[in-house]
Order: structure tokens, then C-alpha cells, then sequence
């Protein structure tokens, strides 16, 4: 009996096509982002071209695809397609704008107003002391807490690092200094009900919130009339949420939570390449 290395017939592996819903524009940054890090760092060599390493990358991110079946499909380890990921994570997040370079940009271009909200990205649930940390009773799921503002038509200008999912936003804000770089800036911000308390300057207030209703005084017509408009300005907001949570990856973290916010941030870069080409 000889023996012989051709394969058995249809135990192939089976590589099946997918489309990849991102402009050639964004490809091509991040293509160009890896070549010049390879000509910084003085590597010279790749087992893919740059172009097809990006394309990798970006169907990890957008279409949450598993890294053994991008490396099965490429004829690359497994290992190799996460050193990618994290490579280029890593650059873009570099790209993204620090809270007062953001807030004066916006100032810059005319803008009088920011709006400021804060979202949950769900993660596996955890063993130990780091599963009450990250339990959020707000959402009844276990997760990460984050901060974003966009401008006045709902573009993410910036994103707070990622914190444990109990986190209030008030706290969150707080340890940012979003009240001070407002301030510094001379913007104003629309939030919802979750920021009352943040901004007590009563005469110039910074920070606008809505009217909330207790036991003891219930909501007048104007203060009503004040919550709805104030709903219909913030409402862009959830836009640039629905935006960066297209990509897939956020759907369930599975990454360590330390590197969450390199990738919050990473994200930010490439959803504002998609909105604002």
C-alpha cells in the first residue's frame, strides 16, 4: 500500500464569497495607514500584499467574522490574521482626535452645540470581581460603558474609554472633564435625563437636560413642550450610535476589555471615513 499526499475527493475546504459593504476609500486608507507603518518600522516582508491584509481586517470588524475561518480562507494561521487585527486596531486608534482637539474643531467650523450620550456594548459574561463590575441593572446585561459626542447632525467627533457597564454617566463624564473642555471650548451640550446634576450653574448653564417628573410635581405644559424639543435635538445622537454599531464586532465583545477602548476608538476613524466620504 503507497502512500500519498493528494487529498481525498470533496475534503476540500469549502471557501465561500462574501461582500464586503465599505467604500473603496476606506480600504485604501487603511491599506496606505499599513504601508507606511511597514516603511517606519523597516519590515519588509508580508505573506499578503497590505491591500489584501486590510480587507481581512475590515471583514473581521464589520461582518464579526472568526479569525480561524478568515485564516483557513487566506491560507494564513490563525494567529497571524489576530496580529493583523490588532496591528491595524492599534493605527487607527491612534487617529482618533483627543476631547479638546474635537471640541475646538468643532468651535473652529461654527458649531454652537454638542450633543453627549453614553451607550452599553455588551460582553461575555465574566468570572470573579470584574462580573458585578461590569453588570449594568440599567440594561439587565453584562457589558462596557461609554461616552460619545457628535455634532449637531449626529457625526461622532469623539468616544470616552471604555468603563465597567455600572457605570453612571454622570460619573463617567465627570473623570473626563467634559464640563470643563465644554466650557474651555465655548460649546454647549444637549444630554438626556442621565447628565442631571452634572452642570449646576443655574445662570449659564453648559450642559441642557430635560424636566423630570416626581411625586410631589408633576410636568407643566411648557416644561413638557421643553422635553420634546429637546428630544427632537438630541435624537441625531442615536444616529451616530446606529452608525458605529454597524460593525459587527460590537455586537458581543469578545476581546479583552482592556483593549475595548483601542477599539471603540479605531472604530470611531472608520465610521467617520464611511459617513463623512
Amino acid at each position: 500500500m503507497t502512500n500519498s499526499r493528494r487529498r481525498a475527493e470533496d475534503t476540500r475546504p469549502v471557501v465561500y464569497q462574501c461582500r464586503l459593504p465599505l467604500s473603496t476609500r476606506t480600504v485604501n486608507h487603511l491599506a496606505d495607514l499599513l504601508r507606511r507603518h511597514l516603511k517606519a518600522i523597516r519590515s519588509r516582508w508580508r505573506v499578503l500584499p497590505p491591500g489584501r491584509i486590510a480587507v481581512i481586517v475590515l471583514a473581521v470588524l464589520r461582518h464579526d467574522q472568526r479569525l480561524a475561518d478568515m485564516a483557513g480562507g487566506n491560507d494564513v494561521s490563525e494567529s497571524t490574521v489576530r496580529r493583523w487585527r490588532d496591528e491595524l486596531i492599534g493605527l487607527l486608534a491612534a487617529q482618533a482626535p483627543r476631547l479638546d482637539r474635537a471640541l475646538k474643531k468643532v468651535a473652529k467650523q461654527g458649531g454652537e452645540l454638542v450633543l453627549i450620550d453614553g451607550t452599553l456594548i455588551r460582553t461575555r459574561r465574566r468570572t470573579g470581581r470584574a462580573d458585578r463590575r461590569e453588570y449594568s441593572g440599567k440594561h439587565r446585561s453584562h457589558g462596557l460603558h461609554f461616552l460619545a459626542l457628535t455634532d449637531e447632525k449626529g457625526r461622532l467627533i469623539w468616544i470616552s474609554a471604555a468603563r465597567p457597564g455600572r457605570t453612571h454617566d454622570n460619573t463617567a463624564a465627570r473623570h473626563d472633564h467634559i464640563l470643563a473642555h465644554l466650557r474651555a471650548a465655548g460649546l454647549g451640550a444637549l444630554a438626556d435625563l442621565g447628565f442631571r446634576g452634572l452642570d449646576n450653574d443655574i445662570l449659564d448653564p453648559v450642559i441642557v437636560t430635560g424636566y423630570t417628573a416626581t411625586r410631589t410635581h408633576k410636568l407643566t405644559p411648557g416644561e413638557k413642550e421643553a422635553n420634546r424639543v429637546l428630544a427632537v435635538g438630541r435624537a441625531p445622537v442615536e444616529h451616530g450610535f446606529a452608525h458605529l454599531k454597524n460593525w459587527r464586532t460590537l455586537t458581543k465583545l469578545r476581546t479583552d476589555p482592556a483593549r475595548a477602548t483601542r477599539l471603540l476608538r479605531a472604530l470611531l476613524v472608520l465610521t467617520n471615513l464611511e459617513i463623512n466620504r
